[in-house]
């Protein structure tokens, strides 16, 4: 153990995935960035898997934190991370996102430029990873925003604060008030916002590459662009931010086909739950027959209409999602 208290701490959420968890400390033990600098604390969120143990007895080369805590979500998780974390840097990382040998050095090399800077690095696909249909959608979508950053046409923003790949200085988490334990999914979204009223600027590094060997059901994927629609509205809300003109913007330009169901279905529960259950067998034969190509249109559509389902329920309903000005423009004929 290093007496000296460390410049970064590595803190990582974790949930009945030891195996995942072990390669990506397997990773970090191969960091170009000194051994010595950083820290890792590995807070267990009710893990029933045998992770307590593997943490007690596991062998680093790193300063090794491991805090038990009863399952309270993954917000809450973090802040006992950072709460605990002994650096003046706080590095997010997921369980299944494994570092590439440079990726703290690129992080705490961007740090050293601005201190009240945000870096945000890639969880890139990984080439040996064997991803669900709708997992490779997913990180195609999360591929094409990296590269709209990378090639300047979009600026970091808080919306691209993904807690997977992320680092930030402690006092700023602390400042913002840490994350906001009432939400289990979109709560790095959310702590991006007070953060950005504090004026931080978020910075991009692409060359801060994490792999995300991501692995979810269809059921979970399903259940997240419908709380990220509803969660848009209440941070909006709370936050004081123009969300509701960015879902316009958005909604604006989405294809014909997700304007189309979602002027169909939206508060036409049996109607909806009828496409939701054929949609996710054509993606699937589309897979089969074209691969991501031929199913990519598919899950598109599927995420994004329960996206604006989620929206629309936050609202009060399909009359108050299409009363917004440029929702009725892009649903005319």
């Amino acid at each position: 153990m290093n007496d000296l208290s460390p410049t970064v701490s590595i803190v990582i959420p974790t949930y009945n995935r030891c195996d995942r968890l072990q390669r990506v400390l397997a990773a970090l033990a191969k960091q170009t960035y000194p051994h010595t600098s950083f820290e890792v604390v590995i807070v267990s969120d009710g893990s029933t898997d045998g992770t307590a143990a593997f943490c007690q007895y596991a062998q680093t080369p790193f300063h090794l934190q491991f805090i038990q805590q009863a399952n309270a979500g993954p917000a809450a998780a973090r802040n006992r991370g950072v709460a605990a974390a002994r650096g003046t840097i706080i590095l997010f990382l997921d369980d299944d996102v494994v570092p590439a040998p440079n990726l703290i050095a690129e992080h705490m090399r961007l740090h050293s430029e601005c201190e009240r800077r945000i870096v945000l690095g890639p969880m890139l696909t990984p080439p040996d990873a064997r991803l669900s249909p709708w997992v490779a959608w997913e990180q195609a979508m999360l591929e094409k925003q990296y590269r709209a950053m990378t090639s300047g046409i979009w600026p970091a923003t808080a919306r691209q604060f993904y807690t997977g790949n992320t680092s930030l200085a402690r006092q700023l988490v602390l400042a913002a008030g840490g994350f906001d334990e009432r939400f289990r999914r979109a709560e790095d979204i959310e702590l991006a916002y007070r953060l950005n009223k504090l004026g931080v600027e978020f910075v991009f590094a692409p060359q801060a590459i994490g792999y995300h060997y991501a692995d979810r059901s269809f059921t979970s994927w399903l259940a997240t662009p419908y709380a990220y629609g509803r969660n848009d509205i209440i941070f909006g809300r709370e936050q004081q931010v123009d969300l509701l003109g960015f879902v316009r913007r958005e909604f604006a330009q989405r294809n014909q086909l997700t304007r189309w169901l979602v002027w169909v279905l939206l508060d036409r529960p049996r109607a909806s739950a009828l496409v939701l259950s054929i949609l996710p067998r054509l993606a699937l034969l589309a897979h089969r027959l074209f691969g991501e190509r031929g199913s990519r249109p598919i899950y598109s559509a599927i995420f994004n209409l329960r996206y604006y389902q989620g929206v629309a329920d936050e609202l009060g309903g399909r009359d108050r999602f299409f009363a917004m000005p440029t929702i009725v423009e892009a649903t005319q004929p």
